[in-house]
This record gives structure tokens, C-alpha cells and sequence, in this order.
């Protein structure tokens, strides 16, 4: 024999319900391995324990100072813009629960959950200013100038370094002995200048940041390998609209296997990049690159090969896909305006610690328990279904935190943890308006099979209503609030969606499997499903009764089956019981 469509359709439900729990599993556990293994790639990080948060786990703590010439002071609303833009660079390095203040006048504070790899260290401690230089000059640094060995090792430059930066020879001209027309002018590079080209150590502790934006510069590339004598800022990072990273096209807009790094500039950018660019097409190499500076240090120095007049600009180069996004990230996040150095990098304790997580959890653990216990009381049976549901929407959260903790760089924070202990009582509520629809339909005199069906049409629709409210809550607080009060949101929005898949694919379908059951279906007094116990009413041919009643005991569910009354059935039941409608005209009944 067949199955009926509702057992058809439970079935279904349950099958989509596990296929989910194990993708989840599958994807956690496969990416656990890869990276327990050793292998590089998307999986890196992953771990079937969440990460938690700077309250609960403590991190490092980096100061940032700001880096003044004599006379220079910061305002309070570069510090708010300086904040700001950190936090971005931040965040766009996949590493939430982060903090960002400031400290006195001039210092920025960043503490991070946990060690933070070496990426998002050089996102913070390079979060300097950005601008754009024409080349004047460029050559291979050597390698004693990067710190190497004789032997040709090599090493990136460090600002510990112990090299003294050269101090030019004061007896050679410092003035153009024509002014520059624009800043590819070559009357820029005057004997001084070429001097310390000649002499300039890439590993030495040169103070660039302060250089000024006005004058030409020698500096070198960020890796060391490469000395430039630059010109004059012409396009400041300030005038960067947006910066991402993608596939380059070629002429006939066909996505090639080259990464590039897109720019978009404002109405002034726009316009300085048209006559750079247009300028800089016409000149020969190395005249004809504009290099792209991080606190004047060279990030990249692409050559322009046609002017670009519309504010879009495409940097192509030997990038990777990660290498594309870090620059495309540094170009868009790094325009500060100011210029920080690391004052100190120290790690710091937890500020809540084990014991205040523990808590979080023990009230989490009652809560449950509370709600388990009104179940049995108010549900008997029925509870069993509550609590099943409870432990599936827990198995689904916990897979995707952990999912999201490594592959998004989701902490797991205090507030985090009160939206999960929220998400009990969300879930919880489902479970009830689901119920009573049930036994709503159960006092209008349906069979168990029907009532479930019925009460689902009428229960899915509130429970849809109520969790859009909290989901647009949730999705408000994300992106107008900071800090830890995202981690609540995120987790609140999280359960509210999966409160959702699992009334839908798991809490109905067991309902419609119950109902077929004989202990359920016949109304077993501890079912919680009992139709006399919840006062049915009975629909016969243009008759209606109330529940019988047993001899000496109160009618169970009396008056609420009488409130319960259409005007239809209230007419009918008067029209039963008035005066002379029966032989006795006092203790007739109705049948």
C-alpha cells in the first residue's frame, strides 16, 4: 500500500533535513583534515572548535602612533577617519571581534582576538598614508643595499634595522637649476638628489613617512628589490573611490587567467589621473610608470599605457589571486590621513576569561532546562518532539559557527554567546505557536492527522512573521552597531534562520509521522493531544453538542468549547434548547 502524501512529504523534509547536517559535517571535517595535514588553501584555520573572541580568549594589542613634523598636531576628527578606515582594513583581512580606540591625542589602539598571522599584522602596522608619484628613476637595489649576505641571500627591510640612513653631501646643489614644469620633469633630479640615490640604503631606517608630498623623493619598493627616485605627489590615495580585485579582460572583454587590481577615483581624481595619465603615455620607460606609495614607500609601479580619462584604472602585474586582494584592500582602506608607526606589539588577557563564558553557558544549560520542563508539564508527551528539535537546531549552529570561524574569521564573544541562549527561547516559541494551532484545531473537533495540516497553515504564518522581525532586527544591529554587539547580531540572525529550517523540515514532518501513531492518534491521555482533555467540540448533521461529561465532575474544557462557538453553531445549540423543543421541556437532550 502507498504511503499517504503527508507521510511522503515528512519524509522528504527529514532527507533535505540530513543531507544539510551532513554537507555541514563533510565540508568542516574535510577542511579540518586539509589543514591538520599542512596544506595550503581555502581550508587554512579550520578546526571543529570555534574561535573565540578578545573578551573570552585575549589577543595582541598593537598602538599605533601618529607621525607629526615640528610644528604638526592631529585633530580629532583625522583620529575618527584614521579609526574608521583601520577597522575596514581590518575587517576586510576576514578578523571580527577586533577593537579599535583611540589613545590621548595622537595614538590609535588595535586589539585583536587571538595571534594574528602576518597578512593582517602588515595590513595594520602599513596602515599608512597612500599616494601616487610619477617614476623619475628607477634600478635593482643590490643586495647588501636589502640587508643581504654576500653570498646573495636576502632580506626584506626592516625598521629595526641598525644601517644609518646617508646623509648627503651638503656641498652638492639641492635646487633645480630650472623649475620642474610637471612632475616627470627630470630637472627635479638635481646632484643632491642623485647623490643620495647612489648611497641610499633600502634596509636603512629612513624616515619616509614624513617626506614631503610637494618635493621628489628616493625610496625604495616594499619588498626591497628595487630604488626610485619619484617626483611629486600628483594624485592622493584620498581621491580612491573603491578598489577591487578580479580576472583582467582583454580588448574584447574576455576574462582572462591574470589577476589585476581595479581602481575607481572621484570627480578630482578623476580628472588628476586624465592629465597624469595622459602625460605619463607619451614619456618613455621608466618616465612613463606612476608608482602607487604606502607611507612613500613603491607597493607597485605600473607603466600607463594608454591616458585613462573616465576614473577607472587597471593595475595588472605577476599577481595572485591573495597578493591581488591584499593590494586591492591597501588602495582602498589605506588612504589615512596620517602617518602611524608601531609604538608597541604586546599580547594581552582575556578581558572576561573562561569563568564569564562558563556562566554564559551554565545560564544558557538552565534556560534550556526550563524550557524543557514546561514542555513535559504543559505538552507531556509531546515534549519529546521539543526537545529533538532543540538538540537538531543546536547541531546545525554549532557546525555553522564553526564554519564561518574559519573560513570568514567569525569570533565567538560573550555577546555572542547571549545570542545563542536567545535563540532558545526563539525556537521555543515556534514550537508553541505550532502546538496550540494543533490543538485549536483539536477543540473544533478534527481528527489528530487533520489538525496537524490545518495547524500548520495557520502556525507557519506566524512563525514566518515573528522571525523576519527578528531577522531584521538582527540584520539592523549588524550594520548600524560595532564591535561586540555584531557578534550578538550575527549569531541572533544565524538562529533565527535556522529556527526556520528546522520547524519547517524537522518539527512538522515528525508531527505529521506522530499523528498516525496509535498514541497519539487515539488521544492518549498523556499525549498531550487528548481532545476531551482540551475541551473538543463535536460537529454532527446540522446538530452540535458539548463534550460529555462524566457524572459529578466539572465539565473539562466546558466553557472554553461554548466561547469557541460560531454564531451558526450558537444558533443551533438555542434553537436546541428552548422550551417546548423536547417531550419533557426540561431534561431533553439533543443527540
Amino acid at each position: 500500500m502507498a504511503r499517504s502524501t503527508p507521510v511522503k512529504k515528512a519524509i522528504r523534509s527529514l532527507t533535505w533535513l540530513l543531507v544539510i547536517i551532513a554537507g555541514l559535517t563533510a565540508l568542516n571535517g574535510t577542511a579540518t583534515v586539509l589543514n591538520d595535514s599542512g596544506r595550503d588553501g581555502w581550508w587554512n584555520g579550520a578546526s571543529w572548535v570555534p574561535e573565540l573572541a578578545l573578551d573570552l580568549q585575549g589577543g595582541t594589542q598593537i598602538t599605533l602612533a601618529a607621525q607629526l613634523q615640528n610644528g604638526e598636531t592631529v585633530s580629532s576628527q583625522q583620529l575618527d577617519q584614521a579609526v574608521t578606515i583601520i577597522r575596514q582594513r581590518i575587517d576586510s583581512a576576514g578578523v571580527s571581534e577586533s577593537e579599535i580606540t583611540k589613545q590621548g591625542s595622537q595614538n590609535i589602539v588595535v586589539s585583536i582576538p587571538g595571534r594574528p598571522d602576518n597578512a593582517t599584522l602588515e595590513r595594520i602596522e602599513a596602515s599608512a598614508k597612500l599616494s601616487f608619484r610619477p617614476v623619475l628613476f628607477t634600478g635593482a637595489a643590490s643586495s647588501a643595499e636589502v640587508g643581504g649576505e654576500a653570498d646573495g641571500a636576502s632580506a626584506s627591510p626592516s625598521a629595526g634595522s641598525t644601517t644609518a640612513p646617508y646623509t648627503p653631501n651638503p656641498d652638492l646643489e639641492s635646487t633645480p637649476t630650472a623649475s620642474p614644469t610637471n612632475g616627470s620633469d627630470l630637472a627635479w633630479i638635481t646632484p643632491q638628489l642623485a647623490d643620495v640615490y647612489e648611497n641610499y640604503n633600502c634596509a636603512a631606517d629612513n624616515d619616509l613617512a614624513t617626506a614631503p608630498d610637494d618635493e621628489p623623493l628616493v625610496t625604495c619598493s616594499t619588498d626591497g628589490t628595487a630604488k626610485y627616485i619619484l617626483g611629486p605627489v600628483e594624485v592622493a590615495g584620498s581621491d580612491i573611490s573603491d578598489a577591487t580585485n578580479g580576472l583582467a579582460t582583454d580588448a574584447q572583454g574576455n576574462s582572462t587567467n591574470t589577476w589585476a587590481v581595479n581602481l575607481e577615483f572621484d570627480g578630482q581624481g578623476t580628472d588628476q589621473f586624465a592629465d597624469v595619465t595622459s602625460r605619463l603615455v607619451t614619456l618613455q620607460a621608466p618616465q612613463n610608470q606612476f608608482a602607487v606609495t604606502l607611507d612613500n614607500q613603491v607597493i607597485t609601479a605600473p607603466s600607463a599605457n594608454a591616458a585613462i580619462t573616465d576614473g577607472r584604472a587597471q593595475i595588472t602585474g605577476q599577481f595572485t589571486q591573495d597578493s591581488s586582494k591584499a593590494l586591492a584592500d591597501q588602495l582602498k582602506f589605506g588612504a589615512l590621513p596620517l602617518s602611524f608607526s608601531v609604538q608597541s606589539n604586546e599580547t594581552i588577557t582575556a578581558t572576561l576569561g573562561q569563568t564569564q563564558l562558563v556562566s554564559g553557558l551554565i545560564a544558557g544549560l538552565i534556560g534550556l532546562i526550563l524550557v524543557v520542563i514546561y514542555s513535559l508539564i504543559q505538552y507531556r508527551a509531546l515534549a519529546f518532539v521539543t526537545v529533538l528539535s532543540l538538540i537538531i537546531a543546536a547541531v546545525l549552529t554549532y557546525l555553522v559557527i564553526a564554519i564561518l570561524s574559519w573560513r570568514e574569521g567569525y569570533r565567538l564573544s560573550l555577546a555572542g554567546v547571549t545570542g545563542l541562549i536567545v535563540a532558545i527561547g526563539i525556537t521555543a516559541d515556534s514550537f508553541i505557536v505550532y502546538f496550540e494551532r494543533i490543538r485549536d484545531e483539536l477543540r473544533d473537533g478534527r481528527i489528530l492527522e487533520n489538525a496537524v495540516e490545518s495547524g500548520w497553515k495557520r502556525a507557519i504564518r506566524t512563525i514566518i512573521a515573528s522571525d523576519t522581525v527578528n531577522f531584521l532586527a538582527a540584520i539592523t544591529l549588524f550594520i548600524l552597531a560595532v564591535g561586540n554587539v555584531k557578534g550578538f547580531a550575527l549569531t541572533l540572525g544565524i538562529t533565527t534562520v535556522i529556527d526556520l529550517i528546522v520547524v519547517s523540515l524537522f518539527t512538522h514532518p515528525m508531527l505529521q509521522l506522530i499523528a498516525r501513531t496509535r498514541f497519539f492518534g487515539e488521544g492518549h491521555s498523556f499525549s498531550g493531544l487528548n481532545p476531551r482533555a482540551l475541551g473538543a467540540v463535536y460537529r454532527g448533521r446540522a446538530q452540535f453538542r458539548e463534550p460529555v461529561v462524566a457524572r459529578g465532575r466539572k465539565r473539562a474544557g466546558g466553557r472554553e468549547a461554548v466561547i469557541r462557538q460560531t454564531i451558526a453553531e450558537r444558533k443551533a445549540a438555542e434553537k436546541n434548547t428552548r422550551p417546548g423543543d423536547n417531550a419533557s421541556g426540561d431534561e431533553g437532550t439533543n443527540s
